[in-house]
C-alpha cells in the first residue's frame, strides 16, 4: 500500500461563521467584514497556506444581498491571485442557502474553490458520498482528504433512529472511503457538539443552535487528524478533544461575545505530527458596555449618566465602538432614552442598545380558565402587568387616564 511522502506538510486554515451581510442593531459592518478579509488573506500568504477551510455561515441570510455575495466571490479571487495554490474548501451553514451557496461551483473550481452545501442522493435514495470527499491537491498530488459535511437537515443522512445517530453514520461511511488510502484525513461540520461553550444570555447563538440535539465529538474517528467545525461563535476545543475545534466567529455578534478572542486556527500536517497554533484577530470596533461593571446590580440613570459622561469625547466614524446601556428603572421613566442619547452625543461611541431592567418580583402565578380571562377587562390585565414589571408599584393616575381613553376609542 502507498506511503505518505514524508516531505509533504499541509497548512490549514480554518474559519468560520462569518455572516457577511450582518447589520449590529441598525449598523452596516460591511467595513468590518471586509478589514477581516484582508487580514485573512494577508494571514493565509504569509503562512503559506495549502488550505482554507471555511465551515459555514458565510452570509448571515439565506437571502444575502448582492453587495455581500460580491465581497464574498471578490475575496476568493482575491485570494486566488495572492495566494494561487491554495485551496479553498466551504460547507454550508444553517444561515446559507445550501443551493445558493453550491450553484457557482463550475465557475470557482477554476480557482480551486470547492463548495458543500447539498447531500445528493442518486435514484435509489442512496448518499453519493463523494460529493462530499475533497482531495488535498499538492503539485498535483493528492496528499489527504477533507470530508466536507454541511449543515444537516432531516434526510440528509443514512437512516438512524435518531438525528445524531444519522450524523455519526454519515461521517463513518465517508471516513470508510478513504481511510486505506494511508492519508491524512480532515473533518469538517457545522454542528452543535456537546461538551462545547456558548455565550450565557447569548440570544444570537442560542437562535442559531435552535432545537437540535448535541452531536457528540465521538462520531469523529480517532484516526481523524483535525476535526473544523462551526455554528458556535466562541472558538474553543470541543469536549478537551485537542483535534476537534470551533473556530467562532471572526466579528462578535453580540454583546454577550465581547469577550470572545477573535481569530482562526493554523494547523500543520506532517507525518503522524498535527501541530494546532490560533493566530489571533483583532478586530477593529470594539463592544462597551455600560455599567462597566457587570457585578453591580443596579444601575440608576444618574449612575449611568455619570459614566456616559467619563467616555472620550469626539467624532464618531466607522471604527468608533458600539455601545449598549442598561438602567435599572423602578417606574416608566418617558424620558430616558432622550437624556441618554443627549450625554451620548458628543462622545465617541456608537449607541447601539439601551436595556431598561425592571426588578423582578416572585409571585405564584395561577392557571385561570379561558372564561375567567374573559371577565378581565383590557385596564386589569394593563395593572396587573404593570406591577408585576415594577416590583409591586402601582400605575401612574396619569398613566391609567390616558390608557383607559385609549381602551374606550378601541372598544
Amino acid at each position: 500500500m502507498e506511503k505518505p511522502d514524508k516531505h509533504h506538510i499541509i497548512r490549514i486554515i480554518h474559519t468560520a461563521d462569518w455572516h457577511l451581510g450582518q447589520t449590529f442593531y441598525d449598523h452596516s459592518r460591511k467595513k468590518e467584514h471586509l478589514h477581516f478579509l484582508s487580514w485573512l488573506q494577508n494571514t493565509a500568504q504569509e503562512r503559506g497556506a495549502d488550505v482554507l477551510l471555511i465551515a459555514g455561515d458565510v452570509f448571515d441570510s439565506p437571502n444575502p444581498s448582492a453587495e455581500s455575495q460580491k465581497i464574498f466571490y471578490r475575496f476568493l479571487k482575491e485570494l486566488n491571485a495572492t495566494c494561487p495554490h491554495i485551496q479553498v474548501i466551504v460547507i454550508a451553514g444553517n444561515h446559507d442557502s445550501a443551493a445558493r451557496l453550491e450553484a457557482p461551483n463550475p465557475l470557482l473550481e477554476t480557482m480551486n474553490v470547492s463548495i458543500c452545501g447539498i447531500v445528493k442522493k442518486d435514484e435509489s435514495g442512496q448518499i453519493i458520498s463523494d460529493n462530499l470527499i475533497v482531495p488535498i491537491q499538492k503539485s498535483e498530488e493528492t496528499v489527504g482528504y477533507v470530508l466536507a459535511v454541511p449543515y444537516l437537515r432531516q434526510g440528509d443522512y443514512p437512516d438512524a433512529k435518531t438525528y445524531t445517530a444519522g450524523v455519526g453514520n454519515l461521517y463513518r461511511l465517508l471516513f470508510d472511503q478513504v481511510k486505506d488510502e494511508q492519508k491524512p484525513v480532515i473533518a469538517m461540520g457545522h454542528l452543535q457538539a456537546t461538551g462545547s461553550e456558548i455565550s450565557i444570555n447569548d440570544h444570537a447563538e442560542r437562535t442559531i443552535i435552535g432545537g437540535l440535539e448535541a452531536i457528540s465529538p465521538d462520531i469523529f474517528a480517532p484516526e481523524i487528524r483535525y476535526t473544523a467545525l462551526g455554528h458556535l461563535h466562541r472558538a474553543q476545543q470541543v469536549s478537551k478533544r485537542e483535534n476537534v475545534r470551533y473556530a467562532g466567529a471572526p466579528l462578535p455578534m453580540s454583546f454577550a461575545e465581547k469577550h470572545n478572542k477573535q481569530g482562526v486556527w493554523f494547523i500543520e500536517v506532517e507525518n503522524d505530527e498535527t501541530h494546532i497554533e490560533k493566530i489571533f484577530y483583532d478586530t477593529p470596533v470594539k463592544l462597551w458596555s455600560i455599567p462597566s461593571l457587570p457585578s453591580k446590580s443596579k444601575f440608576t440613570l444618574s449612575e449611568i449618566l455619570e459614566e456616559i459622561s467619563q467616555l472620550p469625547e469626539g467624532k464618531k466614524n466607522s471604527n468608533s465602538p458600539f455601545l449598549e446601556v442598561k438602567v435599572h428603572i423602578a417606574q416608566p421613566e418617558p424620558s430616558l432614552r432622550h437624556q441618554i442619547e443627549e450625554t451620548v452625543a458628543n462622545k465617541a461611541v456608537r449607541l447601539a442598545r439601551i436595556e431598561a431592567v425592571a426588578p423582578q418580583k416572585d409571585s405564584n402565578s395561577e392557571t385561570i380558565t379561558f372564561e375567567e380571562l374573559r371577565t378581565i377587562s383590557p385596564m386589569e390585565i394593563a395593572l396587573d402587568s404593570y406591577k408585576r414589571k415594577f416590583g409591586g408599584e402601582e400605575m401612574p393616575v396619569e398613566m391609567q387616564e390616558l390608557l383607559q381613553g385609549i381602551i374606550e376609542e378601541k372598544l
